[in-house]
């Protein structure tokens, strides 16, 4: 998907770069895999803010993908590529032998007529899901499965993939987009490929009114505050002698919130931060 610039013939397309999106085949997604989804706007169910910079946005329908992928041994065909606005990435809507239609995530190279299919008896190619063990080492992969029948959790965002490193045991190593190595074991499913529409991290939106259209709110620094509203507000000049802190004092560069979740951590065998 090749990236589409325009001519400066106002100030919103001066900086505007766009996808061209010429794989997708269609505008209209399938009824019977579309659900309502009600925007909250950051609130929670007190109608405060509870995550900011969120609001408005267009109305979107939510459509249900098929993360598990586990049609096994049915094959699919491939009908439409489409967009979805919940996502990165494009989605695929596939019609299988029994009847019955699935979107999946659409993988780079995937085409509107394609065979796929998922099970232990796949072909190692685009768009087929298999469990690691029986994928190659070597190969690229997306939408890995954590837990056993969970559905894929890993991988799943525009132009990511993962490695298939090495094999040992019941244990399958995998070298994440993040750089982190981790251990998964080997029956848990994964799709082969990469994720497509990678170019989409090249756009630029060109106006503020695009992010609006998203539900994106603006962002104020905290340094254009006053002392009321932020720990970093207020103040002569700019410097303020701290680092920097969310609006709640909490540090926000460098500090660590992860969570020690040792169960996790036993099968991260190097982290994407030396």
């Amino acid at each position: 998907m090749a990236l589409k610039i325009y001519k400066p013939i106002t100030a919103g397309t001066r900086t505007r770069i766009d996808l061209r999106r010429d794989e997708l085949t269609t505008d209209r997604p399938e009824k019977g895999l579309t659900s309502g989804l009600k925007s909250h706007g950051g609130r929670g169910a007190k109608g405060r803010i509870s995550v900011r910079h969120q609001g408005g946005g267009h109305k979107r329908k939510y459509r249900e993908i098929d993360f598990k992928r586990d049609k096994h041994g049915i094959p699919g065909t491939v009908r439409t590529i489409e967009y979805d606005p919940n996502r990165s990435a494009n989605i695929a809507l596939i019609f299988y032998a029994d009847g019955d239609k699935r979107y999946i995530i659409a993988p780079k190279g995937l085409q509107v007529g394609q065979k796929i299919l998922s099970g232990e008896n796949a072909a190692p190619t685009v768009g087929n899901a298999l469990p690691l063990q029986v994928i190659p080492v070597g190969f690229t992969v997306h939408n890995i499965e954590l837990t056993l029948g969970r559905g894929g959790q890993l991988v799943r965002s525009a132009g990511a993939s993962a490695l298939v490193a090495a094999k040992e045991g019941e244990y399958v190593t995998i070298r994440l987009p993040s750089g982190e190595v981790r251990r998964v074991h080997q029956k848990c499913y994964a799709t082969i490929g990469t994720v497509g529409n990678e170019d989409r991290m090249n756009t630029q939106m060109g106006k503020a009114g695009r992010k609006r259209w998203l539900g994106i709110r603006p962002t104020v620094r905290g340094m254009a505050m006053n002392p009321v509203d932020h720990p970093l507000g207020g103040g002569e000049g700019a410097g303020k002698g701290r680092n920097p802190v969310t609006p709640w004092g909490q540090p926000c560069r460098g500090y660590k919130t992860r969570k020690k979740r040792k169960v996790s951590s036993n099968f991260i065998v190097s982290r994407r931060k030396k």
